[in-house]
């Protein structure tokens, strides 16, 4: 009991020992109230020392939390730790407190050198203390559980506790969180009187010490280690500035601060400690990180809520309730000011018979999803992601320290009017526009930096080479990245064109290096194309897998499509694909016989790839009226290549079906021919799972079979009269292979395709002459007058010169 008095006590017979739970509304109100009444002469706060020269930074006008202290190794920037500080942290609050009074303010933790270079074990954060919301411990990513991270079995052996559930059901309470807002987060700010400012951690710490003296050290491995660190760095503020020094901390810390040890002993434990060098600045945070309970989250499940607490004045469950009205009307539900009474009143009727002092989340949450979401839990939804989470993203001064990049990146930012934001967002560019494409190409060296800022979405609009669709979201740890690409250079342009050189060199396959090359004209790095070309060159002309150059074909088209768009000067990338295309032509004939299902399945994925491929290499090679080049010859040696496989009957018949309807799309197939090659292949004497993989080729749901059949009934009939002859005893064999292929197409196809099925062959007398169709409702033929007057309007949009008749004559 001797010591838990003296625990006690602490506030008047020594330092000033403010045991706090991060992130809380309640012990920030109550740390602000009990500085106030002491009014210490230091300020000694829980978090590394390295950040002691950044903490005037916190007093700028440009801070605006939630903020980070990021800390990285030097030689390995990916080995970082954040730690993440909300306005409504109790440690920030110290921070502002301090700053404002000219006090002194420091950290006292054990410094991120030693944090970051010690080894976590599975599962836990450094430095958190199971039970206790993180904050100033630092927050770094989960690792996975490897013999070097697993926890070693003396270790295991130490008992964890949690005191914040210990306490709550000593209390009577089975919910942990509940208890502590009640007793905690909920004080009204008149509570915290300056005649009563120091009772809670006085009480808080005398419940600290018990559970400590009942379970031992219990939490964390490393506590001992960073507990000795502060209690050194605590006598040496004592002996500066005396006992008029407060200490803010997890309260889990407080008996051990207080604790009578010999500077010796602490030293001891610090003894051999390893060390990286590392360097810190002030990044943003976001409430949605503070909401996460993995990686760099602290695990706050509603930090929208516990900063309204924490800012509103007074009458909280008032301002909160508006709060929801409004964000619900800006969606266009009707939210009267009835509802805004009537969901206070719900509320303050619930905490009354659930005995709360006053109504927390659960209870303004129940009585906003009766009163103003109609029971539904739709509109509750948003309500959580927009106000309890929030989308709240902090800002640091611009005389931050940042690694070079960042600042490059930051500047870039600004020019090209691009501000990161939490909240993600659909961002549209035209790249004919300089200002469009100049933002293209930072998302695009981004990307090939790891930056996963903006990520390509569809687009909504024009499907041209000039148009680009990204989404945009910016995450905090997202600074992480960018200190990691530091490393290849100071600016993103620099760094981007460094580590493309860099891959090119290492990629063993050749469709990474062809993605390569899409990427860097894509990205704008000329300087970066000559190594990269080289790199193509040398493993097209040593890799004879017909696979892989089908793979890398389709990103080198591209590559060649985008250039004309951004001016780029693709010669020598356009001569490598036609080379490439060559040698598909030559391979592909031999590489397509002798193949299981799935073999069969990934080559026709590739034949559709090559296919593409060629198509953009002749377009873009040959403009309409000039004479024909090496690449329009690359389309008849294509179309030779498919007649060669749509022939062959060693071929998978879901490749000789693609290859006729390849064929059959560009003209080179007559109608008669294709019915004679589908008859074929759906004779008696072809095994009806060939058959069946041989229809998924021709008419499959991405190739718009469907409305083939619908318009040629020969074909439908030669499906029909087939399916009805498959014997029973194999049906079941190929249906699921019909069924995937049928079932893509669209609604209105299957419906149509059904009405013509039931009703069956018309009779030849029944025959419409004037539309040559056997049933009604279909329009008549070609009408060559009107197609003819489509034609100039198809040349002005595809930007071609029409061919003058005389010349085709």
């Amino acid at each position: 009991m001797s010591d838990r008095n003296t625990t006690g006590a602490v506030a008047a017979a020594g330092p000033l020992l403010l045991g706090v739970r991060h992130h809380g509304p309640g012990s920030a109100r109550a740390v602000r109230a009990a500085l106030d009444a002491a009014r210490p002469a230091a300020v000694l706060i829980e978090g590394p020392p390295e950040g002691d020269a950044l903490l005037p930074l916190a007093a700028d006008p440009q801070m605006r939390p939630p903020v980070a202290l990021l800390a990285h190794a030097v030689d390995d920037p990916g080995r970082a730790a954040f730690w993440p500080l909300a306005e409504f942290s109790p440690e920030w609050v110290a921070i502002r407190w301090a700053l404002a009074r000219d006090v002194p303010v420091r950290f006292i933790d054990l410094p991120a050198t030693h944090s970051l270079a010690l080894k976590e074990p599975h599962g836990d954060q450094p430095g958190e203390q199971p039970g206790e919301e993180t904050g100033p411990a630092p927050e770094t990513p989960e690792t996975p559980e490897t013999p070097e991270t697993r926890e070693a079995p003396e270790q295991e052996a130490t008992p964890h506790v949690d005191p914040i559930r210990v306490l709550a059901e000593t209390a009577g309470y089975d919910d942990p969180e509940r208890w502590w807002e009640d007793v905690v987060e909920h004080r009204s700010p008149a509570a915290d009187a300056t005649a009563d400012a120091l009772a809670p951690f006085t009480a808080l710490a005398e419940a600290m010490t018990a559970l400590r003296e009942a379970y031992g050290d219990g939490g964390h491995p490393r506590d001992a280690v960073r507990e000795a660190y502060m209690r050194i760095q605590l006598r040496t503020a004592r002996k500066e500035f005396g006992d008029g020094v407060a200490v803010v901390c997890g309260a889990w810390h407080v008996p051990a601060l207080a604790a009578r040890t010999t500077l010796a002993a602490d030293r001891a434990l610090l003894k051999g400690l390893p060390k990286v060098k590392a360097e810190m600045t002030w990044v943003p945070w976001t409430h949605r990180r503070l909401a996460r309970h993995s990686g760099y989250g602290a695990g706050i499940d509603s930090p929208g809520w516990y900063g309204h607490l924490f800012g509103a004045a007074d009458r909280p469950i008032e301002r909160w309730m508006t709060k929801v009205a409004g964000l619900l009307r800006e969606e266009d539900r009707f939210v009267s000011t009835a509802h805004v009474i009537e969901a206070v009143r719900l509320a303050e009727s619930l905490a009354a018979m659930r005995g709360r002092p006053l109504a927390g989340l659960s209870e303004t949450t129940d009585a906003v999803r009766a009163v103003m979401c109609e029971g539904s839990d739709v509109p509750l939804a948003l309500i959580q992601d927009r106000l309890v989470v929030g989308e709240t993203l902090g800002e640091v001064p611009d005389s931050a320290p940042a690694v070079p990049l960042q600042r490059d990146l930051t500047r870039s930012q600004r020019t090209l009017r691009l501000k990161p934001e939490a909240l993600e967002k659909e961002l549209d560019l035209d790249l004919r526009k300089e200002t469009d494409a100049a933002r293209s190409r930072l998302l695009h060296r981004l990307r090939l930096l790891s930056i996963g800022w903006g990520e390509p979405a569809e687009g909504r609009g024009s499907t041209g080479t000039f148009r680009e669709s990204w989404r945009l979201r910016w995450e905090p740890e997202l600074h992480v990245r960018v200190a990691e690409a530091g490393v290849w250079g100071t600016t993103v342009a620099t760094a981007a064109t460094a580590k493309a050189e860099s891959q090119a060199l290492a990629a063993t396959a050749l469709s990474e290096v062809t993605a390569l090359a899409e990427h860097c004209l894509l990205a704008g790095l000329p300087e970066a194309l000559p190594v990269v070309m080289k790199a193509l060159a040398d493993r097209a002309a040593l890799d004879a897998d017909v696979g892989h150059l089908a793979d890398a074909l389709p990103a080198l088209a591209r590559s060649l499509r985008y250039g004309d768009v951004r001016s780029t000067d693709t010669a020598a990338l356009a001569e490598v694909a036609a080379g490439l295309a060559e040698r598909i032509c030559v391979g592909l004939p031999p590489a397509c016989t002798g193949l299981d299902a799935d073999g069969a399945e990934a080559l026709r994925r590739q034949v559709d790839g090559v296919h593409s491929a060629i198509g953009l290499l002749v377009a873009g090679a040959t403009p309409a009226g000039a004479e024909a080049t090496p690449a329009e010859g690359l389309r008849d040696r294509w179309g030779a290549v498919l007649r060669k496989l749509a022939g062959r009957d060693t071929v998978a018949g879901i490749i000789r079906g693609r290859a006729t309807r390849l064929l059959l799309d560009e003209g080179r197939l007559t109608e008669d021919e294709a019915a004679r090659l589908m008859g074929l292949a759906l004779s008696p004497g072809t095994p009806p799972t060939d058959a069946a993989a041989w229809i998924e080729g021709f008419v499959g749901g991405a190739s718009g079979g469907g409305m083939l059949l619908v318009h040629d009934e020969r074909l439908l009939s030669l499906v029909d009269a087939w399916l009805t002859g498959v014997p029973a005893d194999t049906f079941t064999d190929v249906l699921p292979l019909l069924r995937r292929t049928f079932s893509a197409y669209e609604p209105g196809v299957r419906r149509t395709l059904g009405e013509l099925v039931r009703r069956g062959p018309v009779p030849e007398g029944a025959r419409n002459d004037a539309t040559d169709h056997a049933y009604p409702g279909f329009g008549p033929g070609l009408d060559q007058d009107r197609a003819d007057a489509v034609e100039p309007v198809l040349h002005l949009l595809l930007g071609r010169t029409p061919v003058p008749a005389e010349a085709t004559a």
